[in-house]
């Protein structure tokens, strides 16, 4: 096998594994013996917030239950209980996930250190249509990074571009990596021509051409960064465990500069750590992957978590989108252990710098969430915490329109009681009326319960901010006390649009809506006057009716419902406000918005922003300048994927199409200006095509 630190051919020899597509069926399923976990921590956890639920939900039926119940108060009450028991959920996980934050803080990790030097770790970087300057940079100051380091190292670009210019961008890009990148540390380029199954297909491309050269694979997003000492730490504790299929890190959020992207950031600084050691503690061995930020035994993966494609059309069929949810599911029914690790620090990740863009994304996550019905439906032989995995996924968008239908159910049963006849008497013979009232000394002791439950996670937060080094010391107990109440307003303002927006999302997927595939918006996030009232157009409506059917039953009530309300109806000045760059850099002065990483910046992160420069004023190749010229044409050949996976006798249509084209047209711009995007991009895929072409069009003059 030829050296993995002397050859930089953009793609290496293959070395292909087999990645099946797993059975669903527990008949068919290749089920083994999995590592017994401590059984105590999840019946604590799962027990306690079981108990806490039937209580509160207890409290809801006597605050109804002073008379018989009408239908409109037993289904308000089904709805109550289906939304508390994920809050009451969300509640024991931070308890015990600050208990095992706190314990971490004192924790002194002797376990010896094991040798990595044999380890081939590639570092994948799956991107689509992404920025090349703000991408190409994090490839290149990560091998800086892993230069000289005690394991093998290879930064492979995956890339599932579609678009022509961006392609081009990436050619060039490539060539400056090539120049660039340290020589021990090779980087790889590989680009699909035909982009089958997304995300989880350009892994499993990666998987069955190039799988059996590496041990391991650590996944980035086109916005993850990591430190040099985590990365190490993952290979150590993979070398470590033989039975780990796959490490996921908690990665907290950096580069933030608007309103928005801070207050998000804050709350992945200081809330995530509770809440990551949470889930670590109760679920042990049977973790789950988020994606990215993670490592994976690549032979597990090839073995056990080959995805199938749903029965059915999308969006709730076709291709898996959340696909990571899954793999980690598969890979715990193959016996591999997939493990949590909130102690690994130097994990990053840049989140959406608006609402908007952060809408856009959830809406493709919502659809990737909904799909796991179907998995859960059909998957057989899945452990009841990876099941619990999946519906916590699932129930995180399904609880946006539960409590926005509590909320509805709430106002007809005040205005029932307020305006309309009821029928005190049943069809029986009866004494006495059915009077609709409720105990409202109790209701009042639910609200105050409800709301404590609801925002201790972020006072638990803010206590483990105290006591944690780096934040008492780089933000200081003010401001960071500040910081959480700061965050607090802006959430609870922010709150109602998001389960707005997600109800829009959940009813578009059940209507069959298919959200495609979008890269993320970096930068700014700057958006138009006209875009942001389009934008918030449904939210508005819907706090205007929810405002006026409030004061129409009672100014108390309408008082009582304006923390719902207020954020709903100023949706369009406060998605403009917190997409403000100046904003956030008020929130970080005024605010204490601030993190101890944005103080002292991560040297990954540092260097990555440092080398985009270099990538700034790429000049990509031109598609008529490659038409004419084929001394260019072979300077990229190498840089192209000849890989095309098709059936025999199968036929591309949009290569066919350009074919055509390009025989029927008189001139270079003639055969251009006709070319569809996805004829274009198969002709750039396409070496040979790309070279006969050139006979045709050689003759003619070079366009300037």
């Amino acid at each position: 096998m030829e050296s993995l630190v002397t050859c930089h051919h953009p793609r290496p020899i293959e070395f292909p594994l087999q990645m099946p597509d797993q059975a669903f069926g527990a008949s068919e399923a290749r089920i083994r013996h999995r590592p017994v976990s401590v059984l105590w921590r999840k019946i604590f956890v799962f027990g306690t917030s079981a108990a806490l639920t039937a209580w509160t939900t207890w409290e809801m039926y006597g605050v109804l239950g002073i008379s018989s119940l009408t239908l409109l108060e037993w289904a308000l009450l089904f709805i109550f209980a289906l939304n508390i028991c994920w809050v009451c959920f969300a509640f024991v996980n931070a308890v015990v996930g600050f208990c095992a934050a706190l314990a971490a803080l004192r924790a002194k990790d002797c376990a010896e250190t094991p040798d990595i030097s044999g380890a081939r770790t590639a570092i994948v970087f799956p991107i689509y249509n992404e920025e090349v300057e703000h991408v190409f940079a994090t490839v290149l100051a990560t091998a800086e990074l892993l230069s000289g380091a005690p394991s093998q190292f290879e930064c492979f670009i995956l890339s599932d571009t579609t678009d022509p210019e961006t392609a081009l961008c990436e050619e060039a890009g490539f060539r400056k990596l090539q120049a660039k990148a340290p020589p021990d540390v090779a980087i790889r380029y590989r680009r699909r021509v035909i982009n089958a199954h997304r995300k989880a297909g350009n892994i499993r491309d990666f998987v069955t051409r190039w799988g059996g050269r590496y041990d391991y694979m650590l996944v980035y997003d086109a916005d993850s960064y990591m430190s040099r000492a985590a990365i190490l730490e993952l290979v150590e504790a993979m070398e470590a465990s033989p039975r780990a299929g796959l490490i996921q890190t908690i990665p907290q959020l950096v580069g933030a500069r608007t309103l928005f992207a801070r207050v998000q950031q804050f709350a992945s600084a200081l809330y995530g750590p509770v809440l990551g050691h949470g889930i670590a503690w109760w679920a042990q061995k049977e973790g789950n992957f988020w994606g990215h930020n993670a490592i994976i035994r690549v032979s597990a993966l090839a073995e056990a978590a080959g995805l199938p494609v749903i029965p059915g059309r999308a969006p709730l069929g076709g291709s898996i989108l959340s696909h990571d949810f899954v793999e980690a599911a598969l890979l715990r029914r193959a016996g591999w252990n997939v493990e949590i690790r909130a102690d690994i620090e130097g994990s990053y990740e840049e989140g959406p710098p608006t609402l908007i863009d952060h809408t856009v994304r959830d809406r493709r996550w919502c659809q990737g969430n909904m799909q796991h019905m179907a998995v859960l439906a059909r998957v057989k032989g899945l452990s009841f915490t990876n099941r619990f995995h999946l519906i916590n996924g699932i129930f995180s968008y399904l609880a946006s329109p539960f409590w926005l239908l509590f909320i509805t159910v709430g106002l007809f049963l005040s205005l029932q009681n307020s305006f309309l006849v009821p029928e005190y008497f049943g069809e029986g013979a009866s004494l006495f009326p059915t009077w609709p009232v409720i105990d409202s000394e109790r209701a009042l002791r639910l609200f105050v319960v409800t709301m404590a439950i609801l925002f201790a996670p972020k006072l638990l937060s803010l206590v483990y901010g105290w006591l944690n080094r780096d934040w008492r010391q780089k933000v200081g107990l003010g401001r960071t006390t500040l910081g959480v109440f700061s965050e607090l307003l802006i959430s609870v303002l922010m709150a109602p649009i998001l389960m707005a927006t997600q109800t829009a999302a959940v009813i578009s997927v059940v209507l069959g809506r298919d959200s495609g595939w979008s890269p993320q918006a970096r930068g700014d996030g700057h958006y138009t006057f006209a875009t942001i009232m389009r934008q918030s157009l449904f939210p508005t409506l819907l706090g205007i009716v929810l405002t006026v059917a409030a004061v129409i039953i009672s100014p108390i009530y309408a008082a009582w419902l304006a923390p719902a309300t207020v954020g709903l109806v100023l949706s369009a000045p406060l998605i403009w406000l917190t997409s403000l760059p100046s904003a956030g850099g008020a929130a970080r002065r005024y605010g204490g918005i601030v993190t101890p990483v944005e103080l002292t910046a991560p040297a990954c992160f540092e260097q990555a922003v440092k080398a985009r420069s270099t990538f700034a004023g790429l000049q990509p190749d031109r598609l008529s300048a490659l038409l004419v010229d084929r001394e260019r044409q072979q300077a990229r050949a190498d840089l192209v994927d000849p890989f095309w996976p098709l059936q025999q006798q199968e036929v591309h249509t949009p290569l066919a199409t350009a074919r055509a084209r390009s025989e029927r047209a008189s001139s270079v711009q003639e055969f251009l200006s006709r070319l569809s995007r996805e004829e274009t991009m198969a002709i750039l895929n396409s070496t040979n095509d790309l070279h006969a072409m050139s006979f045709r069009f050689g003759s003619l003059r070079k366009p300037g």
